[in-house]
């Protein structure tokens, strides 16, 4: 009797180990830890894209971004990079702002992550609602009010991109951009080196159908509410999300 108890009491522990490691899994703990992130709602939060002030200066910085913003009387909560650029810190492809596009969409092919196909376009309609998809779906219309383009996609309908390798020792920090199931926008940026795999791995987790990357090693995010304040860098076009002071 007493053996049977205790092989009962060896099940039941091993069935609820088997239960905190399958719940662990789920929700991914270690990227978790290694990732920040902050959602947004377009709905009722400002997000726009930024990259130059009213004298035609590129902002270049959050700092920057950070002190244009209070001049118009707003406060900055959420800032990062928001895609690639040339040396002269022009966007690498498509970027439309308040409707207008300044920089064309690029289709052409080369090198680099931009041009892992399918690379791909964020935008954001004068709905406020929010899209990713691959360069070659996207359409200008005259609704989009905000628009960047970067690559490679990290998620394409829900698949991450056939590219990326699990366990991958090409890494980098990291950021990018998902769409959740609710159309709320999950922005994200690695804490600590990261491959391709496991970033788009985390969108996915979080129940995005489609991620962007926006770069690499030069991505800053400026969340003050987490404890995580990144001013400097030398940026291109930036996202931020702004609300009255």
């Amino acid at each position: 009797m007493k053996r049977k108890k205790i092989i009962l009491l060896l099940g039941l522990f091993l069935a609820s180990s088997a239960g905190i490691v399958a719940l662990c899994s789920k929700i991914n703990l270690s990227s978790s830890t290694q990732i920040i992130d902050y959602i947004v709602d377009p709905q009722t939060q400002n997000v726009q894209l930024y990259w130059k002030n009213d004298k035609n200066e590129i902002l270049n910085s959050i700092q920057n971004l950070k002190s244009y913003v209070e001049s118009k009387n707003l406060e900055i909560q959420f800032a990062t990079n928001g895609g690639m650029f040339k040396k002269d810190f022009s966007p690498v492809g498509l970027f439309i702002q308040n409707k207008k596009t300044i920089v064309p969409v690029d289709t052409s092919t080369s090198k680099g992550n931009f041009y892992l196909k399918p690379n791909g376009v964020f935008y954001i309609t004068d709905g406020n609602i929010p899209k990713i998809c691959k360069t070659e779906d996207f359409i200008n219309t005259s609704n989009v009010k905000f628009a960047t383009q970067s690559g490679p996609m990290l998620l394409i309908d829900g698949q991450i991109h056939p590219s990326f390798t699990k366990g991958s020792t090409n890494v980098y920090i990291r950021n990018g951009v998902g769409v959740l199931p609710n159309n709320k926008l999950v922005f994200a940026m690695s804490k600590t080196e990261i491959n391709y795999y496991d970033l788009a791995l985390y969108f996915k987790n979080l129940g995005c159908k489609n991620a962007l990357y926006f770069d690499g090693f030069v991505s800053r995010t400026y969340l003050p509410e987490k404890e995580w304040v990144q001013t400097d860098g030398n940026l291109g076009v930036m996202v931020g999300v702004t609300r009255k002071k």
